[in-house]
């Protein structure tokens, strides 16, 4: 098994059913340091990197690779040191909190491990919750979508203590994809899960992408969360390294064996597919 090596020349996949081929992010030249001197951390090392409208992409890598980082500075929730970021044809790096706040709001999605869903609302207040804090419409149809494609329809009433752990980060999913955002950044997504609640959230996002339209950057330590991707970008030390397309979680296994990923543990198998094998924590 071999994996696409790139040295700072991001690289045009192939465009597949539902696919448009042009970026809706990219990242030029992307360098974020933490600390100075000889205590300098580089989590991001003049990095090239596009994402593409309408696919899901995962990034990947060993732990401190930077694949938490590249995404938060995509996301406008943190400054690179040096570098440009554009999302939806917006330079991320000339915005001033303001801007940045209204394009998180009106543009972006977030799906993070902790689910981040108020208690006092219920199921469907906290996924209308950013469209109420921006005082924008909810669009029914687009609500009624998300809801039905999540599989919520009968727990809108519900507040996050009455639903289970899958059924609260199909919630997160489903407001971070109420708005229509360009698209949306999750974190760990299903680092919280159990397996079969996991295969239900990486299958709507999979989903949403395949029938929604919706574009989607996951960070993910898990190469069968990975193998839900059309594209997997992986990471080591700063620097993009490699990618695969249509994975499986043993290409992606032996493709971060490759890399040399020092915190793979195994591939123990969970109803027939690789269980989550890698641990750890991302710059």
């Amino acid at each position: 098994m071999s994996i696409r090596t790139s040295e700072h020349t991001p690289t045009t996949p192939e465009v597949g059913p539902g696919l448009t081929g042009r970026a809706v992010a990219t990242a030029r030249g992307l360098v974020k340091t933490y600390g100075s001197g000889d205590t300098a951390v580089h989590a991001l090392a003049g990095l090239d990197v596009d994402f593409w409208r309408g696919e899901l992409t995962a990034i990947m890598g060993p732990s401190g690779s930077g694949k938490s980082t590249l995404m938060h500075c995509m996301a406008g929730l943190d400054t690179p040191t040096s570098g440009s970021v554009v999302v939806d044809g917006e330079d991320v790096g000339r915005m001033n909190q303001r801007q940045l706040t209204r394009l998180r709001r009106t543009r972006l999605g977030f799906i993070f491990q902790a689910f981040n869903l108020v208690p006092t609302l219920t199921a469907a207040e906290n996924i209308t919750l950013p469209l109420d804090i921006a005082r924008r419409p909810v669009d029914r149809a687009q609500f009624d979508a998300v809801v039905d494609a999540v599989g919520l329809r009968d727990r809108l009433d519900h507040r996050p203590s009455e639903l289970s752990g899958g059924q609260q980060q199909r919630v997160a999913c489903a407001r971070a994809l109420v708005s229509r955002p360009a698209v949306v950044f999750a974190d760990e997504p299903t680092g919280n899960l159990d397996s079969r609640s996991a295969r239900e959230v990486l299958g709507f996002l999979r989903r949403s992408v395949d029938e929604l339209g919706q574009t989607v950057v996951m960070v993910t330590h898990d190469p069968t969360a990975a193998s839900y991707a059309h594209r997997v970008l992986f990471l080591a030390d700063g620097r993009l390294v490699g990618e695969i397309t249509d994975p499986t979680p043993d290409t992606v296994l032996g493709a971060l064996r490759s890399l040399g990923a020092d915190d793979v543990r195994g591939d123990h198998r969970v109803d027939g597919r690789l269980a989550p094998t890698t641990a750890g924590t991302d710059v």
